[in-house]
């Protein structure tokens, strides 16, 4: 290169300077030097076209602050320039990055960057790991934030998000990197981070490819890969335990061959504790235990008796050999997936049937079935002690009551649904079979409530839907009004039950005494005239709010269903059960077709 001072009027930024054109360099920390000393360091420059004019390739902030001294003293000396060959843009942006990594280690994204347009210039990982000193798995790593959405990728640089977080992103599709940003902007919404985004992708059970015993490439299912190109795993665990079982079950057969004559096979997640037993040959009768992890890995653990065996055997007994099943593990899931395809041909051609397993599914649930009870519990006390005491929630425990009866459950449990009290699900189901289908139908409108998400837009469909009066159901107690801080909201809360005369005339009193004279009102105390009836304008059905501020939840959940309702007229469904009927009522006529007959 060759060394040349130039006036500071002939420069200007080259856009391949890694730091970029546009954006404000930080000069804080240079600042006070240039001004002392002058730009000491010479800039990295090429020619700009012009024998006179010159692009700066590295060396930006040094520039800017010679531009700032040269604003304050009217003048600056030229700058000492080392002049590049003109023509290698990818030899000016490794300048430009040697320079900056040097002096500041930059943002992976902003590496991202400066290694993507030395790709674009012909230069392979491989050429840019020498170049940096870096390996050509961390070059690639880099690159790959090429994948992620350019939202994701700022989030990354301005350290919202962590490395952790953005590796396993790149196992997402693009889809689902939206669906996970969508998580991230919905205030009432947790998105996973970290080592939890990679169980949201793979849908809580990650089986990295390496666990196989089998050749992934016989794998017929889905394979997602981190484009870091560390880890890669099994979409499909489903498919990957029965092939990994079919592994375990052909090496099983050659240690058999091997003359290992017991083999015990231990249940997935099942741990094998080597402080239980003693190391045993197998001419001794040592058995080999094999333990397979939820996470995929299989474990074979040659040579080993229990503790008691041990006993045994030091006493002058013998190691009792385990008895061969009839059926191996391969041969046992084509018996059980057989049946189970017959079982659930019957089960679709028998509604009455499949009504009752739905059900005590939902009641007891399954290893396949889990079922939540809606949470009733408020922000506050007060707020759940409203709820607990409202008429419609003593009117729901009544019939919750007598469905809990029916299914011979103790009336006093808190829920009908809910396996955390060990409910059994056969039990359940054959009690459901002795009841007819009006009461099986009442205790499902039961589970249903129960499990009927709180502040949901289907609360606004269905109170519309059945037309709920909350006037004849709920009045307006303490805890509402001491939840009304607002005095615009007050303001308007007292003219809906004072009336508007009452209300501008109080326009500049407090909330506190807004307050007051609500409550007068809606008691009939100190000479108002008692309202009776009233419900604020974000409880009725549909819902509306008082000011156009927004924040009220049931409005705007009411604003996504009405669309809806209008596009399809959707009236109240009809009633499956005889009319009148209640839960617990018993009919003269029963249902035809028993659903204990269909079971025969």
């Amino acid at each position: 290169m060759e060394l040349k001072h130039i006036d500071i009027a002939c420069l200007s930024v080259s856009p391949a300077n890694m730091r970029g054109v546009k954006k404000a360099p930080d000069l804080t920390n240079i600042l006070p030097s240039v001004r002392a000393r002058g730009v000491l360091v010479p800039l990295i420059v090429r020619q700009n076209g012009s024998p006179t004019t010159y692009k700066i390739v590295a060396g930006k902030r040094r520039y800017h602050a010679a531009l700032i001294v040269a604003q304050e003293e009217g003048s600056v000396d030229p700058l000492r320039c080392a002049i590049m060959e003109a023509g290698d843009d990818a030899a000016a942006l490794e300048a430009s990055l040697i320079e900056n990594i040097a002096r500041l280690d930059p943002d992976e994204v902003t590496r991202w960057e400066t290694f993507t347009r030395l790709v674009k210039e012909g230069r392979s990982p491989e050429d840019i790991s020498l170049t940096f000193g870096l390996t050509a798995l961390q070059v690639k790593r880099t690159l790959a934030l090429g994948n992620l959405l350019p939202r994701i990728r700022n989030l990354y640089r301005s350290d919202t998000i962590d490395a952790v977080t953005v590796r396993h992103l790149t196992l997402a599709s693009k889809a689902r990197q939206r669906e996970w940003l969508a998580l991230l902007d919905d205030e009432d919404a947790r998105p996973p981070m970290g080592h939890h985004v990679k169980s949201w992708l793979l849908g809580g059970c990650a089986i990295a490819t390496d666990k196989a015993l089998f050749d992934p490439a016989d794998y017929k299912g889905g394979i997602l890969a981190d484009l870091f190109g560390d880890h890669s795993y099994f979409a499909d665990a489903d498919l990957f335990w029965q092939m990994q079982e079919a592994a375990i079950a052909e090496k099983v057969e050659a240690l058999r061959d091997a003359g290992w004559q017991d083999i015990a096979v231990m249940a997935r997640g099942e741990l094998f504790h080597s402080w239980e037993h003693e190391r045993c040959p197998k001419a001794k009768g040592g058995r080999v235990y094999v333990t397979m992890g939820y996470g995929g890995d299989v474990s074979f653990h040659e040579g080993y008796i229990t503790l008691k065996e041990a006993r045994k055997l030091e006493q002058g007994g013998s190691v009792t050999k385990a008895v061969r099943p009839e059926l191996s593990a391969p041969l046992a899931s084509y018996i059980d997936l057989h049946r189970h395809a017959a079982v659930r041909a019957k089960v679709a051609a028998a509604p009455a049937i499949a009504l009752r397993l739905m059900v005590a599914h939902s009641i007891a649930g399954s290893s396949l079935w889990r079922v939540d009870v809606a949470s009733q519990r408020g922000a506050t006390d007060a707020i759940s002690e409203s709820v607990e005491n409202c008429r419609s929630e003593a009117d729901f425990d009544k019939e919750r009551r007598i469905a809990l009866d029916l299914l011979g459950l103790d009336p006093d449990t808190p829920t009908v649904t809910g396996a955390g009290f060990d409910r059994e699900l056969i039990p359940l189901y054959l009690r459901l079979l002795e009841l007819d289908d009006a009461m099986v139908l009442g205790i499902l409108a039961i589970v249903m409530g129960e499990t009927l998400e709180a502040g949901s837009a289907l609360i606004e469909l269905l109170g519309v839907q059945l037309e709920v009066d909350m006037a004849s159901c709920w009045q307006a107690d303490d805890a509402l009004l001491d939840l009304i801080r607002d005095r615009e909201v007050m303001g308007h809360v007292l003219a809906d039950v004072a009336g508007k005369e009452a209300a501008t005339a109080n326009s500049g009193a407090t909330a506190k005494v807004q307050r007051q004279i609500v409550r007068d009102c809606l008691a009939g105390a100190n000479g108002r005239e008692k309202r009776d009836g009233w419900v604020p304008r974000w409880m009725v059905f549909p819902p509306s709010a008082y000011t156009d501020r927004g924040g009220v939840g049931s409005a705007e959940r009411w604003g996504t269903v009405a669309p809806l309702l209008e596009a399809q007229d959707v009236g109240e469904p009809e009633q499956v059960e005889p009319e009148g009927a209640e839960v617990g009522e018993e009919h003269d006529d029963p249902v035809e077709d028993e659903p204990a007959q269909q079971a025969a």
